[in-house]
């Protein structure tokens, strides 16, 4: 049996065409199936649609957070409540074309036990957003050592898969990020982003780089080494300062250095504010780890396993 993960927020009037699309194609497979809807806490009237599509689809399961809690807290829902030997996930939004799935399950199917779609271009972004995708990934790279280039959260997992990710405990996670790190057998296939038919997405600048930052503190703790790299190399140039100025002190030559010392100080004061940053960046995830609380809670179920 296939089960089909989306999350929604704010979708009203892209689930029905989304869901019709999704059906349709996994029909030609000829197998067993099940849609897992979850909705991230949406404020318009997507429950009352997934309610009623579910009310009318024996394979549809809807689920409803109790507020936004962000869509890999949807995602990793979705992967909790499937119950097939491999688990499609996917944008809610037509833009990770259903098509696609026939060549997944096929290389499923011959053994490749995660089948990433991984796109050809951007679509319509901003000259801004693919730059700052690019940065994002050459750093995820660099930290991480997994290359993410053009990633997306369009995923085959076998159940193997799914059931090594669904029990890792942590609480604030990056999908992609642990799709690369689980490992198993891969396999990429190609798509083109098509053009969003309603609507816009929700992902805002700030919650981009929400995500960049818990991918980047998830996956390596290169930054705190960073941290000690500063300090190493500002001692060794106040040892060559401090040498220097004894010399030109002993030989008659010191002169005012009144705009050094403030640039010294400056300089030497951004990077100590720099370093407590990262450091707080990952007390502040322990923090929340040590917690415990739920990804998410589901205020609301409908559909075969209500």
């Amino acid at each position: 049996m296939l089960s089909v993960v989306l999350p929604v927020y704010n979708e009203e009037n892209q689930i029905e065409k989304t869901v019709a699309e999704v059906k349709n194609t996994i029909k030609q497979l000829g197998e067993e199936y099940e849609i897992i809807i979850i909705d991230d806490g949406s404020t318009d009237n997507s429950w009352e649609v997934l309610k009623n599509l579910a009310d009318k689809n024996a394979e549809i399961s809807a689920y409803r957070f109790s507020r936004n809690f962000g869509k890999e807290a949807a995602l990793m829902a979705g992967l909790s409540h499937a119950k097939g030997d491999a688990c499609i996930t996917m944008d809610a939004d037509l833009q990770h074309p259903p098509e696609l799935i026939p060549e997944m399950v096929s290389y499923w199917k011959e053994g490749f036990e995660v089948v990433e779609a991984v796109k050809k271009d951007r679509g319509k972004e901003t000259s801004f957003s693919r730059f700052s995708a690019s940065l994002f990934y050459k750093i995820m790279y660099r930290l991480s050592g997994f290359n993410l280039e053009n990633a997306s959260d369009f995923k085959l997992l076998d159940r193997k898969v799914v059931d090594e990710i669904v029990r890792m405990p942590e609480r604030e996670t990056f999908f992609r990020g642990l799709a690369a790190w689980v490992g198993y057998k891969r396999k990429e296939v190609y798509f083109s982003v098509p053009e969003r038919e309603t609507g816009k997405s929700r992902w805002s600048k700030i919650k981009l780089f929400r995500l960049a930052i818990t991918a980047f503190t998830s996956f390596s703790s290169l930054p705190l080494q960073f941290v000690t790299f500063m300090g190493i190399l500002f001692l060794i140039g106040s040892v060559i300062l401090g040498i220097q100025t004894l010399v030109m002190k002993l030989k008659g030559w010191a002169i005012g250095g009144f705009t050094t010392v403030i640039l010294l100080l400056l300089i030497i004061g951004s990077c100590l504010m720099i370093s407590l940053g990262m450091i707080g960046i990952y007390i502040a995830r322990i923090y929340n780890e040590v917690k415990s609380r739920p990804r998410y809670i589901i205020s609301e179920k409908c559909g075969k396993d209500k």
